[in-house]
């Protein structure tokens, strides 16, 4: 899959300027471990209206310093939206987050963050997209994440299925789905309703401004092939650090110093070998410990070594280690260097406790992202797609989330 990361704009709606489009900012390196959830076991934050989310995340400075919390509304295109505050919420936010603990017995201290929503303070009036911004005391922005509020006024129904393109027949799939109203009546569906189609819950890579090919009776058809497709991609690699000192399948040795030390064995590529299936939780990673009983405050931080053979087609290209552990970012921190007594691309990361997905990611001299380089596209492959349904009336001042819709490639079908 081909992405060029400083154009991600044109996958939004174009319009005259760009320049408000929020991004999630990354955070510094001494903050940690951004666990962002709402109901379900997915970090993707994506909320019927009315239910609650937990932010969580640790400050490896362990110096209890005073964090702030803001909440912006968006548009469709992640625009600040004309609502004013008290349009959209209940209570007031720029909030200090009140709970945290200083973590016990661990070799890297820390302070961990939780942060609840909607809390005493604030709640949430109206569906769309959000952004959660994170503030110091000296009112400094320090990271920021999206969420999505919904409500059920349509029904989604989608499947997966092969492309029909013969190029990419063994490496895309294609996301079919209709909407039907249950709760809302669409008067002029082409230009109320509006989707946003996302694997493994990926904003970078999202589909939007996808109108309905056609309809039957009050029910948007979407039966592309081309304009709902996405590369198959792999699976993603894992490993295991729940248990300090006993190595896993991907753990080639453990050594101790200022902190523990997992290796991992070298990493093959498999994009020209045959797809096989494993088990994988599509990028996302779980805090846990066997050395204790509360993951948040006794998980140990250990630096995790990842290993990849260097080839010609890499050449001078820049390589990331990337998954949900660091939000899918291409940072300084989670790049890889050459190794020349090796051979190996290298890369040494501080991570918490628990069981991790990863990919390697590829950036161009160009900007391009390469995400599948390595691990190569099959249209077999498990991964998970939701679609966003919003709707904006005549008049309305912002962009509604009116239903979701959720389906597996698991039983991908020609």
């Amino acid at each position: 899959m081909r992405l060029k990361l400083k154009q991600l704009p044109v996958f939004l709606w174009v319009l005259g300027t760009m320049a408000q489009v929020q991004y999630e900012v990354a955070p510094p390196e001494y903050i940690r471990s951004v666990i962002f959830r709402g109901p379900t076991e997915d970090q993707f934050p994506l909320v019927r209206l009315g239910e609650s989310m937990t932010l969580e995340f640790d400050d490896l400075s362990a110096s209890e310093q005073d964090y702030y919390y803001r909440i912006v509304h968006c548009d469709y295109t992640w625009e600040p939206s004309q609502l004013l505050k008290s349009q959209y919420l209940s209570g007031m936010d720029n909030q200090r987050i009140i709970f945290y603990e200083n973590s016990y017995t661990t070799l890297q201290p820390y302070s961990n963050y939780q942060l609840t929503l909607p809390n005493a303070q604030v709640g949430l009036r109206v569906s769309g997209n959000y952004m959660l911004e994170i503030y110091t005391a000296g009112n400094e922005l320090l990271f920021s994440r999206r969420f999505v509020v919904y409500q059920d006024l349509v029904q989604v129904a989608a499947t997966v299925r092969r492309s029909r393109d013969f190029e990419f027949l063994e490496q895309k799939q294609s996301v079919q789905f209709s909407i039907r109203p249950s709760g809302i009546q669409l008067i002029n569906p082409k230009q109320e309703v509006k989707v946003a189609l996302l694997q493994n819950h990926h904003w970078p890579t999202a589909l939007y401004n996808i109108p309905p090919q056609f309809t039957l009776g009050t029910e948007l058809v979407y039966r592309y092939d081309q304009e709902t497709a996405f590369f198959g991609g792999n699976e993603f690699l894992n490993f295991d650090t729940s248990d300090l000192r006993a190595p896993t399948a991907a753990i080639s040795r453990i050594e101790f110093g200022d902190l523990y030390h997992h290796y991992l064995f070298p990493n093959r590529y498999r994009d020209r070998e045959a797809y096989t299936y494993f088990p994988d939780i599509n990028g996302d990673f779980v805090i846990r410990t066997l050395q204790g009983r509360e993951e948040s405050r006794e998980a140990e931080y250990t630096w995790v070594h990842f290993s990849l053979p260097y080839t010609e087609r890499l050449g001078l290209d820049r390589v990331y280690v990337f998954g949900k552990f660091n939000n899918y970012e291409l940072e300084d921190q989670n790049r890889m260097a050459f190794n020349r007594e090796t051979g190996n691309m290298e890369a040494r990361i501080l991570l918490k406790q628990g069981f991790y997905n990863f990919k390697y990611a590829v950036e161009q001299e160009d900007g391009t992202v390469e995400l599948n380089t390595v691990c190569g596209n099959f249209h077999f492959t498990e991964n998970n797609y939701t679609i966003l349904v919003y709707y904006r009336d005549f008049g309305d001042l912002y962009d509604k989330v009116i239903g979701i819709g959720s389906v597996n490639s698991r039983n991908i079908s020609n």
